[in-house]
């Protein structure tokens, strides 16, 4: 969907309806999967949001801009959407994009809500202008260290390709191992082959590698390549990021694809409300909804009730974000101020460590949950 301009003027008090800009990765390089399924939650929430009134009567419009993974894409994209007069934004999912659009909106003096995008400093100084839904990388990627630990696994090795994310990610998982024993060795993805990759594990002695690499190049021929030598047979692959999230990977990988764990964002058991979404979204999509889907709807009802409540001024939506208290698909949401994170914080969305089950790579097996 990408609504045609129109001039200024979404705060018109005269039945026209409240626009609000959706940043979501739908062609390549993105991660179209996962820009997939933010937009079907961003839709279905926009559609439940008009069926119970709107805004005060007014209909809620949802104007997507597709970023494409690309953080000057994404914010020029932010510059026309205030042009277009919309209240606020939601959405992105890349991290490095998400941090793009922030830092352009703060600028701007437009509300953005960030539904996905995980890194720590998501802007490089405090803002009222933006929130987020996601938990932050570093709270994620450590309770994904507590469970390599948990595991016997102290000796980690990280094939990284160069990125403001990857880097964070790294530095993450190297502070928190340190002092509990750990090791992480990096593996520079553009130097090495996946071929290279197998003989620096061999070399490394690790007993996991982590991809920290994009999806599916090269996550998908390096994990063929460990799969397929016999030397790394037991070592285990990981995915912190959660490549293996979407069926693509599933279809991609085969067999190879299964016991890779990764984050996702859910609790053990939806919320009524949780479970709803979710046959919505199901039959939306036409296979069961990710957990980027979840953040999407919640990200538009959060909006929707700070728009009710507060009305469509883009000051007074910022000035909103302290007093949110909304029942999400996966908890009650509120905002806070979290020590390191730069913006109002959901503290925390439910963590677990997944992986797909060898035996049905259709189901998911909860590992570790936080």
């Amino acid at each position: 969907m990408n609504t045609p301009p129109s001039p200024p003027g979404a705060e018109r008090a005269d039945g026209s309806s409240v626009r609000i800009g959706a940043l979501v990765p739908l062609t390549r390089p993105g991660w179209v999967e996962a820009g997939q399924h933010l937009l079907a939650g961003l839709e279905l929430a926009v559609r439940e949001v008009n069926d119970a009134g709107g805004i005060v009567g007014r209909p809620l419009e949802l104007v997507v801009r597709d970023t494409a993974a690309d953080p000057r894409r994404a914010a020029a994209a932010v510059d026309e959407l205030a042009r277009l007069g919309v209240a606020a934004l939601v959405g992105e999912y890349h991290s490095v994009v998400a941090r793009s659009a922030a830092a352009r909106a703060d600028a701007l003096g437009l509300p953005f809500l960030c539904s996905s995008g995980v890194i720590d400093a998501l802007t490089e100084q405090p803002t009222d202008w933006v929130a987020r839904l996601a938990p932050a990388q570093s709270h994620g990627w450590q309770i994904y260290a507590d469970f390599l630990l948990g595991a016997g696994h102290s000796r980690i090795a990280v094939a990284a390709e160069p990125s403001v994310y990857w880097a964070s990610g790294a530095r993450i998982l190297r502070d928190h191992l340190a002092p509990r024993g750990g090791t992480v060795v990096e593996l520079d993805m553009r130097a090495l082959t996946p071929t290279a990759v197998c003989d620096e594990l061999v070399a490394s002695r690790a007993t996991a590698l982590l991809l920290l690499v994009g999806n599916p190049e090269p996550a998908v021929p390096i994990v063929k390549s460990v799969r397929g030598d016999q030397r790394l047979a037991e070592i285990l692959i990981g995915a912190p990021a959660g490549q293996p999230e979407f069926a693509a990977w599933a279809t991609s990988l085969g067999d190879d694809g299964a016991a890779i764990p990764f984050l996702r964002y859910l609790p053990d058991r939806l919320s009524p409300l949780g479970v709803r979404v979710e046959t919505a979204l199901r039959e939306r999509l036409a296979e069961a909804p990710s957990f980027v889907a979840f953040e999407g709807y919640d990200a538009v009802a959060v909006l929707a009730d700070v728009l009710r409540s507060h009305g469509v001024d883009r000051a007074r939506t910022a000035a909103a974000w302290p007093h949110v208290a909304v029942e999400g698909t996966r908890g009650m949401i509120r905002f806070s101020r979290t020590p390191g994170i730069s913006v109002w914080q959901w503290v925390w969305a439910a963590v677990q460590v997944v992986d797909r089950d060898p035996a049905d790579l259709d189901r998911f097996r909860v590992l570790h949950a936080a």
